[in-house]
């Protein structure tokens, strides 16, 4: 089934990159970027990152928390976290349960080889714990006014 704008953000409770246990409902009456990106240390997953590493500022003036999601171990996580100073947490879907709830694995393809793998994707979920906005078009190096820009339509 796939998420649509206005309904529940499904539950959940996960472990980040520290093996804290992470669920939604912790963040309830505070707006959540919920962003799923496909791995640590690649490229654009990196640029997305350090974009919203440079903008965490700017988000949280917003009442923005920022979460992200990926199929890396916690090992990997921290690694991330380390060497691009990363202020938010990242949840380790090892298992692939989030990315299956949120409806973001899917097939890609990549330079002409199809595989399967996490679409990027972020969820703007609202106080109430409703789906306001999916950005399924995101902009790596620009992410963070995207998120912005996106809820204040």
């Amino acid at each position: 089934m796939k998420l649509k704008k206005g309904r529940k953000a499904p539950a959940f409770t996960i472990s980040d990159q520290d093996g804290n246990m992470v669920s939604l409902s912790d963040y309830a009456g505070h707006k959540v970027a919920l962003f799923f990106y496909p791995q640590d240390n690649t490229p654009t997953c990196t640029k997305e990152a350090c974009n919203l590493r440079d903008n965490i500022a700017l988000l949280k003036k917003k009442g923005i928390a920022v979460i992200g999601v990926s199929t890396d171990t916690p090992r990997k996580h921290q690694n991330f976290i380390k060497k691009f100073s990363l202020p938010f947490p990242l949840l380790a879907d090892v298992d692939k349960k989030l990315v299956n709830l949120y409806g973001v694995w899917d097939w890609k393809t990549t330079f002409g080889v199809t595989y399967e793998g996490t679409l990027r994707t972020t969820f703007l979920i609202n106080e109430e714990g409703k789906i306001d906005h999916i950005i399924e078009k995101v902009d790596s190096g620009n992410h963070a006014q995207q998120i912005v820009d996106t809820w204040e339509l």
